[in-house]
């Protein structure tokens, strides 16, 4: 076990997993850039409400980078390795669930979505990277770098419109966030022959699924009291959706 972790967190290669004695269902997660690399504590609070609710929690760890597809097929693969080490969740409904850039990795995956029983994707954003990171314009001709990622935006919806197959897809957008694409991709996902995504609009911003754990932490359960009860409140909403 590494440092950093506690509680009910295991680490399983790039995987951090949380299992309930008795799963009813598997979560596989991918969290957004930033937050991704530790999303036992960047996520905490959000994924063990979920654990609470007897859902196994399997989370992947990454550090983002431009080639998306790469990362989106990495993750593929360690979600598949860990099934089959914790053969127990074999069986049992699998949900993929994806926060800001984690949404686009799970609609790149290898299968389509067709290996899943359908996926929560929260504050969909699918940025350029120059928007996403802005003196990328200046340096990357000097450094000799990549300058988009791959693929880029347009390229993305095109691939979501091809060869994503999942026809199960709840949408999260925050009142508050101005980062949030879910509006076009919800677009692209419904010209689909035999789609039933959904739109799900709730208060709050981009970061209202992440940061309590990490707060808590540093500072203790008095600077995390107000947001825990939100990302409860969230779960409960989302739960009761699935």
């Amino acid at each position: 076990m590494g440092s950093g972790f506690d509680g009910p967190w295991r680490q399983s290669g790039s995987l951090l997993c949380c299992l309930p004695s008795n799963p009813c269902g598997v979560l596989q997660f991918i969290g957004g850039s930033y937050l991704s690399t530790a999303p036992q504590l960047s996520y905490r609070r959000f994924l063990e409400s979920w654990c609470a609710r007897d859902w196994a929690v399997l989370a992947w760890s990454y550090i983002p980078g431009f080639d998306h597809q790469a990362q989106a097929d990495e993750a593929f693969t360690a979600f598949e390795r860990g099934l089959r080490l914790h053969g127990h969740l074999l069986g049992i409904p699998i949900w993929r669930m994806g926060h800001s850039l984690g949404c686009k990795l799970h609609l790149l995956a290898p299968d389509g979505g067709e290996g899943c029983a359908g996926a929560l994707l929260l504050s969909f954003n699918n940025f350029s990277a120059e928007r996403s990171v802005p003196m990328l314009a200046d340096l990357a001709p000097r450094l000799g770098v990549a300058s988009e990622f791959s693929p880029s935006p347009n390229e993305t919806l095109r691939l979501v419109s091809v060869h994503y197959r999942q026809p199960r897809n709840l949408l999260v957008r925050f009142q508050r966030d101005t980062l949030d694409q879910s509006g076009r991709l919800l677009g692209v996902l419904r010209n689909r022959l035999q789609d039933h995504s959904e739109l799900l609009v709730l208060p709050g911003d981009h970061l209202t699924p992440a940061s309590a754990g990490l707060r808590q932490s540093i500072l203790g359960a008095w600077a995390d009291a107000g947001r825990a009860d939100t990302i409860d409140r969230l779960v409960t909403q989302l739960w009761a959706r699935l």
